[in-house]
């Protein structure tokens, strides 16, 4: 089995939507998606939410070299940016990666946005690292580095959004998260992303219950992440994107659930590392 060097995610932030500082929600955490993700020696960072900031801390203030691939480019997903003080380090090298926006242009638009007056005290005159900005299409496989392979596929998300899957020495990581599911219709693109795969961290914003009230929000539910897990021969079910309402003691309430629906499986806390 890698070694927790060679492969392994560590949750920065487990939180959707907005972050939340309430004290109930300190157990599971408050900062919004980032996953960082150690894979054949490379650091890949999945979205840039409040939790980049978590991260960035623990880099120290030294040069980075590293890959950021992007579910989707919503504000809770990117807002953490401009907490990664690595981008000011001259000799810090980040590639930013996305499959729902058209060209490398647009992406780095958008992105930049949120790194420039009037937006926050950074401005393009003080981010000295190299950035480069790469776009593809939903549903090709990337080959970012040698050894490593991340298949993607679409996710139903409004704006549009992309799951991925992260292999590495016989090991499969995936990650498919803000997208909503159809009620007795599984969604294929993701059976296919996560079949037999070691790890599968997916949106559980809400419960079955809940769902009703939020159909067309894109977002899914954590026994709908069960049941894709158990379709696709998922060996461990992550439950992520943790809706701001459910505070600690409702997070467990949902866990025992999901213990006593699929033994096993993992909420996602910030600061847990996994090892597929």
């Amino acid at each position: 089995m890698p070694s927790a060097l060679e492969f392994m995610v560590r949750f920065r932030g487990v939180r959707g939507s907005i972050a939340c500082s309430d004290p109930g929600t300190r157990r599971y955490g408050g900062n919004t998606s980032c996953l960082e993700v150690r894979c054949a020696n490379r650091l890949l960072i999945f979205d840039a939410g409040t939790g980049l900031g978590s991260l960035s801390e623990s880099l120290g203030e030294g040069p980075v070299d590293a890959d950021l691939f992007l579910t989707h480019t919503h504000l809770d997903h990117v807002c953490g940016v401009a907490l990664f003080n690595a981008l000011n380090h001259p000799e810090t090298r980040l590639t930013v990666w996305a499959g729902h926006i058209e060209s490398p242009q647009a992406l780095e638009t958008v992105v930049r946005h949120f790194l420039e007056d009037p937006q926050t005290p950074v401005t393009a005159d003080s981010l000295r690292a190299t950035i480069t900005w790469k776009t593809f299409r939903t549903g090709d496989v990337l080959e970012p580095h040698p050894g490593m392979k991340i298949a993607t596929a679409p996710l139903n998300h409004p704006n549009g959004a992309c799951g991925y899957r992260v292999e590495h020495d016989g090991r499969a990581l995936c990650y498919v998260t803000d997208t909503e599911h159809i009620v007795g219709a599984p969604d294929r693109n993701i059976l296919e992303l996560v079949s037999g795969c070691d790890l599968m961290i997916y949106d559980s914003s809400y419960t079955d219950e809940e769902f009703p009230a939020f159909v067309n929000w894109g977002h899914s539910t954590w026994q709908e992440g069960v049941r894709l897990a158990d379709a696709a021969s998922v060996k461990t079910f992550v439950a992520f994107h943790h809706d701001p309402s459910h505070d600690d003691d409702r997070m467990d309430a949902i866990a025992a659930e999901i213990e006593q629906r699929r033994p096993g499986s993992v909420v996602a806390r910030e600061g847990l590392v996994l090892i597929p």
